[in-house]
């Protein structure tokens, strides 16, 4: 029997499928297990010694999966004999060398063909046991698989070799995590998680760290390790593993005259040394610490890399790192709580949007990212999830797959984007005024948005009330909208007490609000109503533009609504009361008084009256114009004293006032009010208050007395009772009559003869005295005296006490005067001062809470008091006895003994050896059951350790929970809790507070402290809540029966409700009497009375109570009649028949839906076996016919490539040639015998240089020195940078000044080439300082622009040789599919389209029509041509000329408005065929255009086509007619409106159109191949001609990337992607017409864009997340698309492995493709064209010139300034300058 795992569940196995070997039938498996044989631990004790059934199972080993028919042959080593693919550890080295393995995988886990492939094994080579230096070694190893099928296998141990890993911090921290726990590789790097062995062993968690790898290191090292081992030996680099049993030697040794091949420095060879280990460990920082991690999984995604790290405690830990390995988030997700995750996790290879991970006993499938939970975008992008992003247009947070049409640009922001990019807007006006018109509003939208232009837009305000919105144009990032305000009956009300209401708006695109912002409403004459003490001052200082009129005492928003009069423009100049002092005045008393006024001289004369906020007004005298004087002011106070505002009221005009911005005030006091003793009456003469005491408060009269001394004061009470006798305790003394004031009593308080000063801030009049008592001469006991006027003493006695009797013996000298009088009692003893003894409980939890009790003596003493752990915190919630203090112990950082001491009246603090210990927290491991009904009360059992400690406890539910529940403590380890109710059904995290702290898991708040944001207060349990239980009795009755005496057995019916109560939770009673519960199942429950019920009551209710709930199910009837018996049967009956003939109803029902259902899925079966067929015809005549044009290919003038100086004119100038074309391409052609004459020259580039003779001499010696400038590097460079710092120097100038660049030196690439690389080195080192990946995205910068003209120079002749022909025979295939159907000629849609927007969704019929036709052009004579019956007559035409002249260039074709199509019906007959004409049939109102089926022409007809002398204007071009007035094959308004009852109509069948769609799949299969064959084409190297230009740019940006330490390799894929596909090819393959002089029709124009966004989606490198909802140009593609996307990365990697270029060679292939293309282009166009840039930013240039020292050292400034002179004219200037 073969062993091939580990025999011990503890022991490590991990294995590996490998791919079959040379020769070999099978796959292969290699497996790592650890040794478990005689002398390890894990060797069973109960064998004997003779037991070696595991003693030759090897560490490692390739085992065979092929059993050739024999099963005794599974898991056989791989070769013969079986050492050559083992690697066995001698059994004397296995005690050093005790194997772990984490985990195998295979890198690249898919490479190219002909790629080298590894297999890894991770690590771990344990710690010997008992040896304290001893420490674990992580290990990666490696083994070399064969190269593809031919490859020859290799014994294991040559390949062999492992090398160390080691994660540590740096900057002298030496924090080493020396253990391997799990690996996991992505795409060039490997994460690995490493722990650190705890030194005590039994803490919970280990400290683990976060390390990456790169693969390239990894291969680094090993390279150097057998060059160091063959050929120049290092010992201290690399030593051979002796041990191995298979290994070759103790040592290396350098290899005399053997020249070391690459593949022998990566995987070894027979006759060299191994296997080998690597000495020094590959070293790397850690990314990420925390405790207890268990595993790792790995995703880059959106420019983020998501780690995903498993924990001991059942957690997932998710975070995003940036491309320079920085944390930029953190998420935390409980998984199976308590179960660590198993160290492997993997992502589901259907759908890598969910990760598998294992724990103890499950294994859970986890969603990567939780995108829903972010509500706003600032949320969503600010979260930093490399999976989440912002769908602009649906405004949620989503994965990119799951967001319409995410793959096209604004459309969905990622959160390396940043909150910057999400969407904002402002309106304008953001202030309107309630009273004016405004024509509309304008919106200024921000952030990534996609264009808004041609979308359904309105403006929402809410409640359904929506305006029309729209946009000018097309526009990205900041775009402008504009849309009418809502109407003004609609307008919100204003809110009381304001004078603005604020309205949001939001803008409403394609029925979704996407954006909103603000905007305020306000009415300035509001401000008068909301202010109306103040309206004039408010209404000037209001934040809308406001205008008060003094005259209507108005506010207004247009001061022409004011009389003439004068009008204050700022807030002092309002008329307004001034503040001035009043005197108290007494309740009921008379008085005038005088109110001072500023600017009220417009005002003198009108009546006012004076108001205080009361009903009663009273008249105002105007005195002078800044003086009013209100008369005989009457006011009442029922209160001690009260204050009341005074305004002046326009008289009439209850809410008008006179401004009073600092209101003038009165106060009225009532002397009755508020004083009940005397002190406190008199002490009101402090306050203005004029009252004297006589038998109570009175108002003192004017001719009364002063008022006489109050009575002796009156001590209640005094505390404390006794206080040290160096004083300082605050003695508080409460009572009557303690003074009118301080001063009375400020020296008058004793205790005894010792002095006690009072406290100004706590002394309250006549009520209580605090003074802090003086020192003492000794101990004694006396009575408080206080004296004010009088003497008051108290009734109790304060204490002096000293802490020994000793200290009676020392004298104190008094620090304040002893007051004489009789001596103070001696005590009879010596109190002592405050003693501790003891402090229980002794222990608790370092989190706190504990309420601890200090057991002593006199700890009543003093004032004041404090408990202070360690001297510093202090103890909480203090209460106090004479013999005990209580408090509550605040949390301690560290398990540790703590003292404690008490402090008296801030005295040195007293210890009494007394310590508390701090220990760990109390842990809770489970809680059971996780249920519960949602009235709560259910019991649930914590389990958990140390909750000995633990003194009160209670149970809260987050969110939906009601009051806490109190917990019990049965045990150390047992709690039981009731669950607190809860006001929904719901699953929430359930908090326990123990000893009043909130408990958390130490190794959860470990986790959590690395979010804080995400830090969840709670145990981490969750509680479900479900819907109370509910019961009925077994016949649902709600009365029963019973006859006394008998015995009563109830049988309950229970609902199903998933909590799975036990027998106990369930307790029923009968009135008071308990139901004995016997059977309890699912659904019922029988419970039996033993005793007799008494039948006092005659009825008694049936109760059932399942924690706090209460059901009352039925009442207990003793002795009643049969009526409800005959009731219950009744109604059993009726629902016995409904339920029979609902039976009956719903079988009907479903017999006819089987039916229906069978007849639609007929329906759908032949729809797909129409479209199968459909498919293979269409690809067997597209077949025959691109053969037959392959052949008239070779046999005519070929492939119509225009020529390089065309191509380049048009791919440099691309909307400047199509200008050119139309304004100097002849509308006709001559044309001759042979076909036509050849195109015009008709860029200027082509031609002459056109300027005047008188010039030309200066301008051409101008234009000589300037292209000697250009031709120097450092003013090109600043010439280039001054260009592009000008903001008006647009992106269409910086290209058109790139493409004139390349022109102007297009005779010398390799100097363009050197321009543009020291350009693009600055483009660099400004992307890699933001965001490295955006870099070439677009095309914004001239060097960008330098880049395409730079690719399409050097891979012209790759598009002529190897990609013209396919992607020519690509578009040839589609014009003939498309023409095989029908296409509407008004509306441009067709049959046969791979476009959703241009397929033709409607059934026509159309059959093929072969035609003879005669035309005397391109050579030919009569040719039969295949037309449909129901093309127009200029498709017809279309179709012709396209057969007579398929070998002549599409320029050199006569116009289909130059010809004239004839048919001959007869030998007599013929007519001249037109789209309109007087036979033209009108349907609807519209004119449908002729068709060969109109004219009823017959298969087989004879038709002439002949060239017309002038052009006949009566009918324009077809796809220009209104659509109002023609139509051809559908009306415009058959997709949206309803169906018109037409004859033409009557036949078509309805059906949805969505049921067309599936034409497109019929359409992309016919073309797959051509498709596939253009992709190829693309992406495949030939050896004859490998792209040099692209290895040569493909390096330079490595060699970037290097230099500025970027290692992500997504950034060089998007790099290259950006520079070579995106830039060149889909340029291409949108633009056929600047490679070939064919049409470019609109329908080829629409397929070509779904081509070319299927070959931007495969070299992208983001994962289609694709729905149901997804774009068709989506979803048609998605399947191939992985596999494009492999062929994109095996394109790159074959140039990556390409043999490097030096400058030497391609500086002579850029010399070559110079000489190629000389004196194709008119140079000295592309000076003048340039020097217009350099004569409008003159200033600048020069500025930028004299500030570049090597362009002042070589006078660069003045060169250029003769260039001006020259070419402006001014050949003076230059002499003078020169």
């Amino acid at each position: 029997m073969l062993n091939v795992a580990a025999n011990h569940p503890n022991a490590s196995t991990v294995g590996l499928v490998l791919p079959p070997a040379a020769g070999a039938r099978g796959s292969r498996l290699l497996v790592g297990a650890t040794y478990t044989g005689y002398g390890s631990a894990y060797f069973p004790r109960n064998r004997s010694l003779e037991d070696h059934r595991f003693e030759n199972t090897p560490e490692i080993a390739i085992r065979s999966l092929d059993a050739r028919g024999d099963l005794a042959k599974l898991f056989t080593f791989d070769l013969n004999p079986s050492d050559d693919n083992i690697l066995k550890i001698k059994q004397g080295a296995k005690e050093q060398h005790k194997l772990g393995f984490v985990r195998a995988f295979l890198h690249p886990a898919a490479p190219p063909p002909g790629a080298p492939s590894y297999a890894y094994l991770a690590l771990n080579s344990e710690a010997r046991a008992g040896d304290k230096e001893s420490q674990a070694r992580s290990l990666l190893a490696r083994i070399c698989l064969p190269r593809g099928a031919g490859g020859d296998a290799k014994k294991l141990t040559e390949s062999y070799i492992q090398l160390g890993l080691q994660c540590a911090g740096g900057a002298g921290r030496g924090d080493l995590y020396s253990r391997l726990v799990s690996v996991f590789p992505a795409r060039e790097l490997l994460f690995a998680v490493f722990e650190r062995p705890q030194v005590a062993p039994g803490g919970r968690a280990a400290p683990a760290a976060l390390c990456a790898f790169r693969f390239a290191d990894v291969r680094a090292a090993i390279r150097a390790a057998r060059t160091a081992c063959f050929v120049e030996p290092a010992p201290d680099v690399v030593a051979v593993l002796d041990s191995v049993v298979q290994g070759t030697g103790p040592a290396c040794e350098r290899k005399r005259n053997i020249q070391l091949q690459p593949e022998q420095l990566d995987c070894g060879a027979a006759h060299l040394q191994h296997p080998l280990s690597i000495l020094q460990p590959l070293k790397a920082a850690p990314v990420f610490r925390a405790l207890g991690l268990t595993s790792v999984a790995v995703a880059v995604a959106n420019n983020y890399t998501a780690v995903f790290l498993g924990t001991v405690s059942g957690r997932l830990l998710k975070i995003n790192l940036d491309e320079s390995m920085r944390v930029v988030s953190r998420r935390v997700v409980t998984v199976a709580y308590g179960e660590p995750v198993h160290h492997v996790m993997q992502f589901d290879p259907a759908d890598p949007g969910y990760l598998y991970l294992m724990t103890s006993h499950q294994m859970a499938r986890v969603k990567v990212a939780a995108c829903s939970a972010y509500s706003t975008c600032g949320d969503c992008v600010g979260a930093a999830d490399a999976y989440c992003g912002w769908c602009a247009l649906e405004t949620r947070c989503t994965l990119r797959r799951d967001c319409a049409n995410s793959s096209q640009q604004h459309f969905w922001t990622s959160a390396s984007a940043g909150p910057g990019r999400c969407p904002s807007m402002t309106v304008l006006p953001a202030e309107i005024d309630v009273r004016q018109e405004y024509p509309g509003m304008i919106l200024q939208i921000s952030g990534s948005l996609p264009s808004l232009s041609g979308m359904e837009m309105a403006c929402d305000y809410g409640n359904n009330i929506r305006t029309v919105a729209r946009v000018p144009g097309p526009a990205f990032g900041h775009q402008i909208a504009y849309c009418n305000l809502l109407p003004r009956d609609r307008f919100p009300p204003f809110p009381p007490h304001q004078d603005h209401v604020t309205v949001e708006m939001s803008l409403r695109v394609n029925g979704q609000n996407i954006v909103r912002a603000n905007f305020t409403i306000y009415d300035c004459s509001r401000v008068g109503q909301v202010y109306p003490h103040t309206a004039c001052t408010s209404c000037l200082s209001a934040q809308w533009p406001c205008f008060w009129c003094t005259q209507q005492h108005t506010c207004v928003s247009n001061r022409s609504r004011c009389d003439a009069s004068p009008t204050p423009t700022s807030p002092r100049d309002c008329p307004r009361t001034l503040p001035a002092p009043l005197a108290p005045v007494s309740t009921g008393g008379s008085q005038d008084i005088l109110v001072p006024l500023a600017n009220a001289a417009h005002f003198q004369g009108t009546a006012l009256e004076c108001s205080f906020g009361l009903e009663d007004t009273f008249e105002a005298v105007w005195v002078n114009e800044s003086a009013v004087r209100c008369n005989q002011v009457v006011l009442h106070a029922t209160q001690k004293s009260q204050v009341f505002p005074l305004s002046l009221q326009l008289k009439g005009w209850p809410a008008r006032f006179l401004d009073s911005p600092d209101p003038m005030t009165v106060e009225v006091y009532n002397c009755a009010m508020g004083s009940p003793d005397c002190s406190q009456c008199l002490g009101r003469e402090d306050l203005g208050h004029l009252c004297v005491w006589s038998e109570g408060c009175r108002l003192r009269g004017p001719l009364q007395p002063q008022p006489g001394p109050c009575p002796a004061p009156e001590i209640r009470a005094i505390e404390p009772l006794s206080g040290p006798l160096d004083g300082g305790t605050l003695l508080t003394i409460r009572g009557r009559n303690l003074g009118r004031r301080l001063s009375d009593v400020a020296h008058g308080v004793w205790i005894g003869g010792v002095a006690c000063e009072p406290l100004a801030g706590r002394y309250t009049v006549s009520e209580e005295i605090v003074c802090a008592t003086g020192p003492a001469p000794g101990p004694f006991s006396d009575v408080v005296t206080v004296n004010a006027s009088k003497d008051g003493r108290s009734r109790e006695r304060f204490s002096y006490v000293v802490r020994e009797a000793a200290a009676l013996r020392l004298a104190y000298p008094p620090r304040t005067p002893l007051r004489p009088g009789p001596r103070p009692d001696r005590l009879p003893s010596s109190p002592q001062l405050p003693l501790v003894h003891s402090l229980e409980p002794a222990m608790g939890p370092k989190a706190g809470g504990t309420r601890i009790t200090i057991l002593g003596s006199d700890l009543h003493v003093g004032s004041e008091l404090q408990v202070l752990v360690n001297d510093t915190e202090p103890c909480t919630e203090l209460l106090r006895t004479d013999s005990s203090i209580t408090c509550t112990m605040p949390g301690g950082a560290l398990p540790a003994a703590v003292p404690v001491c008490v402090r008296f009246e801030h005295r040195g603090c007293v210890h009494g050896n007394l310590t508390f210990w701090y220990m760990q927290n109390p842990v809770i491991t489970a809680i059971s059951p996780r249920r519960s009904p949602v009235s709560g009360g259910r019991t649930i059992t914590v389990a958990g350790e140390r909750f000995h400690m633990v003194q009160n406890v209670s149970m809260a539910a987050h969110h939906i929970g009601r009051e806490p529940t109190l917990c019990k403590v049965l045990n150390s380890t047992l709690i039981t809790c009731p669950s607190p109710g809860a006001l929904s059904n719901a699953s929430v995290p359930v908090d326990f507070f123990i000893n009043g702290r909130a408990y958390a898991d130490e190794v959860a708040a470990a986790e959590e402290l690395l979010a804080p944001e995400e830090a969840q207060r709670g145990s981490g349990f969750r509680l479900e809540y479900l819907p109370d239980p509910r019961f009925s009795t077994a016949k649902r009755e709600k009365w029963i029966k019973h006859h006394p005496g008998e015995p009563l057995t109830l049988v309950i019916h229970k609902e199903q409700d998933g909590l799975g109560l036990q027998t106990h939770e369930y307790h029923v009673k009968i009135g008071q009497v308990a139901c004995d519960i016997q059977i309890v199942s699912d659904r019922v429950i029988h419970c039996s009375v033993n005793e007799s019920l008494g039948t006092a009551e005659g009825q008694l209710p049936i109760t059932i109570q399942v924690g706090n709930f209460n059901q009352t199910i039925a009442t207990l009837q003793l002795g009643g009649s049969e009526t409800a018996i005959i009731v219950s049967i009744v109604i059993c009956s009726v629902l016995l028949l409904l339920s029979v003939v609902a039976l009956f109803v719903f079988c009907t029902k479903s017999r006819r839906a089987e039916r229906y259902w069978q007849k639609t899925l007929l329906q759908m079966e032949e729809m797909e076996s129409q479209i199968r067929e459909e498919i293979r015809k269409g690809f067997a005549e597209l077949q025959t016919d691109m053969t037959d044009l392959t052949k008239e290919l070779n046999r005519s003038q070929g492939i119509p490539f225009l020529e390089y100086k065309h191509f380049v004119t048009r791919t440099f100038f691309p909307k400047c040639s199509s200008l050119y074309e139309e304004r100097y391409v002849l509308p006709t052609q001559t044309l001759n015998s042979q076909g036509g004459s050849p195109v015009q020259e008709t860029h200027p580039l082509l031609g002459e240089w056109k300027i005047p003779e008188s010039r030309r001499p200066n301008m051409e010696e101008g234009i000589s020195l300037f292209s000697s400038l250009l031709n120097n590097k450092h003013f090109l460079i600043v010439f280039v940078h001054a260009l592009e710092q000008q903001k008006d120097f647009a992106v269409r100038d910086r290209c058109s000044l790139a493409s004139l660049l390349t022109i102007a030196l297009h005779g010398k690439l390799e100097y363009y080439t050197s321009i543009m690389k020291e350009l693009l080195v600055d483009l660099i080192d400004a992307s890699a300082a933001k965001n490295p990946k955006l870099m070439l995205r677009r095309t914004e910068s001239v060097v960008e622009k330098m880049l395409t003209n730079w690719m399409s120079i050097c891979m012209y002749s790759c598009l002529r040789e190897t990609v013209g022909e396919p992607f020519f025979l690509l578009l040839r295939a589609i014009k003939q599919q498309v023409n095989k159907g029908s296409i509407d000629a008004i509306t441009g849609k067709a049959r046969y389209t791979l476009n959703e927007e241009w397929l033709l969704r409607e059934n026509i019929e159309a059959k093929p029509r072969n035609l003879n036709v005669s035309f005397q052009g391109c050579g030919m004579d009569s040719l039969s041509v295949r037309a449909m019956d129901t093309d127009t007559l200029t498709q017809v035409k279309e179709k012709i000329l396209e057969a007579f002249c398929k070998n002549v260039p599409y320029s050199q074709w006569p116009r289909v408005e130059d010809v004239d199509l004839e048919w001959f019906a007869s030998s007599t007959q013929s007519y001249i065929l037109r789209d309109l004409d007087d036979t033209s049939v009108v349907e609807d109102g519209r004119k449908k255009l002729n068709t060969l089926a109109h004219y009823k022409i017959p298969e087989g007809a004879s038709l002439a086509m002949s060239l017309i002398d002038k052009k006949d204007n009566t009918l324009s071009r077809v796809k220009d007619l209104d659509t109002e007035k023609y139509f051809h094959l559908v009306l415009p308004t058959d997709e949206l409106a309803e169906p018109r009852k037409s004859h033409r109509q009557s036949h078509r069948k309805k059906v949805l159109p969505e049921i067309y769609l599936t034409r497109l799949l019929s359409t992309k299969g016919t073309l797959q191949k051509f498709l596939d064959d253009l992709f190829k084409a693309i992406l495949t190297i030939r050896e004859d001609k490998p792209p040099l230009a692209v290895k040569y740019f493909f390096d330079f940006l490595e060699e970037q990337a290097e230099k500025r330490g970027i290692s992500d390799p997504d950034t060089l894929h998007i790099w290259k992607t950006n520079s070579l596909p995106l830039r060149f090819w889909v340029n291409i393959l949108k633009n056929p017409q600047f490679v070939f002089d064919i049409d470019k029709t609109d329908h080829i124009d629409a397929c070509l864009s779904v081509i070319a966004q299927a070959f931007i989606d495969a070299c992208s490198i983001s994962d289609l997340q694709l729905g149901k909802d997804s774009p068709t140009n989506k979803l048609l593609y998605a399947k191939e698309i992985p596999e494009y996307r492999k062929t994109v990365q095996r394109y790159y990697k074959q140039i990556q492995d390409m043999a490097p270029l030096s400058e030497q060679e391609m500086n002579a292939h850029l010399a070559e493709e110079s000489r190629k293309y000389q004196n194709e282009f008119n140079t000295n166009v592309a000076m003048a064209e340039i020097y217009k840039y350099a004569k409008r930013y003159r200033p600048q240039i020069m500025t930028a010139l004299e500030a570049n020292p090597t362009a002042r050292r070589t006078q660069l400034q003045h060169k250029f300034e003769q260039v001006v002179a020259l070419m402006e004219d001014n050949i003076y200037e230059c002499y003078s300058e020169a």
